[in-house]
């Protein structure tokens, strides 16, 4: 049986989720980093568990023609499918996504997934950063060991550069505390906000000294805040004119600049015009604000968190009524629909009432059914409880959004068991080089 420390030489079979690729040796499961499949690799096991080895390829002794020589440190964060060609890349992705449905979720999908591609470097509007002394970047791989992000290429080089000055200014002020940073930027990257994770309150002078910096817009703390923290994008389907989306730079939105508007677009174009939407886990209103403006959606977008559901707020201003913003938890919503939907039926006294007295108190009291169902949860996927609450809502249609296919595939099974069925599924890389992948299943009745 394999220990940790051996080696071994092993031949890859396919690629797994999370990164490792899948081979077998002495009736156990190898998940292998560094490798591609087809290839015969020297790999030294890390640990043993139940049935599955993990390891780490130290050699190639049968190299895949799509293998390339990956720029920096191949761990650091972002960076784990850097030794492989681009274009194979994206053919892993859709085999993933294949095989956890497959494996997952006992479902097959329509066709085979296309990942639609994006360019390798620059990619990131939004990441959290590490502070060690003058050091700033990511985690290594399965350690706490920061490694320059600047190597990796996600971060444009002039925002590397920005968060260079920030650090310097940062050590000359003596601010040392700071140990993490959250930076976004929109997709112009002509706003740059940084929010320091600062252990103490830090005056205003150093505030404004810090937004001060070339290149930064704007800083937050949980104390206080210089210059503007905010950043604006101006979102654009097929030569439409812009919608306007501000977010706080701690408010989720879409990470990679290249393909946030194919994504919008894609999610947008499956909204039948002039139907009513519930957008779940709406965030600061990306699908949202633009299926009320392009599709004459009349939307009601649900978010939890208190920073994006007040920028959701905001942006769903300029749709002049047709997106009602709720700051809830999708659970707590659901729930609530529950009540609507019993307070619907009618009571025993109003079978006194004529007709149109009923009708008129079945219209105050009853909430219309959404004709499609957005959702965007967290990696994490959509709790029971918010699973069966979407369920029950019985849309026409339902668009599930997801960064991790693994809890996706789990909870399509769920909804294929509902009464739904897998009309449609597509995929975009808003993260290269890496194993993650931005999936979008559309479920009809």
């Amino acid at each position: 049986m394999l220990s940790a420390g051996d080696e071994v030489s092993l031949t890859i079979d396919k690629p797994a989720a999370g990164g490792r690729m899948l081979a077998r040796a002495d009736r156990l499961v190898v998940l292998v980093s560094g490798a591609i499949p087809g290839e015969r690799v020297r790999a030294r096991v890390e640990r043993v568990g139940k049935g599955v080895a993990y390891a780490a390829a130290v050699g190639v002794e049968a190299a895949s023609s799509d293998r390339r020589d990956p720029e920096g440190d191949p761990l650091c964060g972002g960076c784990l499918y850097a030794h492989i060609a681009y274009p194979r890349q994206l053919e892993l992705k859709s085999q993933v996504i294949a095989d956890a449905f497959g494996r997952i979720g006992r479902l097959d999908l329509p066709s085979a997934v296309r990942v639609v591609p994006s360019p390798e470097e620059g990619y990131r509007m939004r990441a959290r950063l590490h502070v060690r002394g003058r050091l700033v970047g990511f985690f290594r791989e399965g350690t706490h060991e920061v490694c320059d992000a600047r190597q990796t290429r996600q971060l444009l080089p002039a925002t590397a550069d920005a968060v260079d000055r920030l650090v310097d200014t940062m050590h000359a002020l003596g601010l040392e505390g700071a140990r993490e940073i959250e930076l976004a930027e929109n997709v112009s990257a002509s706003q740059r906000v940084v929010h320091l994770d600062a252990a103490a309150a830090l005056d205003a002078p150093s505030l404004e000294r810090l937004a001060a910096t070339e290149g930064v817009t704007g800083i937050n703390t949980p104390a206080g805040a210089a210059g503007e923290v905010r950043v604006t994008d101006a979102i654009s389907v097929d030569g439409s004119p812009p919608i306007l989306l501000g977010r706080h730079v701690l408010a989720f939105f879409q990470g990679n600049r290249h393909l946030i508007h194919q994504l919008v677009a894609h999610v947008v174009k499956a909204v039948p015009v002039a139907s009513d939407v519930v957008d779940l886990y709406a965030g600061v209103g990306l699908f949202a604000v633009t299926a009320a403006a392009l599709r004459g959606a009349r939307v009601t977008a649900v978010e939890g968190d208190r920073m994006a559901a007040s920028d959701l707020r905001a942006n769903a201003a300029q749709t002049h009524g047709s997106v009602r913003a709720l700051h809830r938890s999708v659970e707590e919503f659901l729930r609530e629909g529950e009540v609507r939907r019993a307070e619907g039926r009618l009571p025993a006294f109003a079978e006194g009432f004529g007709e149109a007295r009923r009708s008129a108190l079945r219209a105050r009291r009853r909430q219309p059914d959404p004709h499609t169902l957005i959702v965007d949860p967290p990696r994490t996927g959509m709790s029971r409880e918010a699973l069966d609450g979407t369920c029950q809502l019985r849309a026409r249609r339902l668009i599930y959004v997801s960064c991790d296919v693994a809890t996706l595939a789990r909870d399509a099974r769920r909804i294929v068991d509902s009464g739904y069925r897998i009309a449609q599924a597509d995929a975009f890389d808003l993260f290269p080089n890496t194993p993650h992948v931005e999936t979008v299943v559309v479920f009809e009745m």
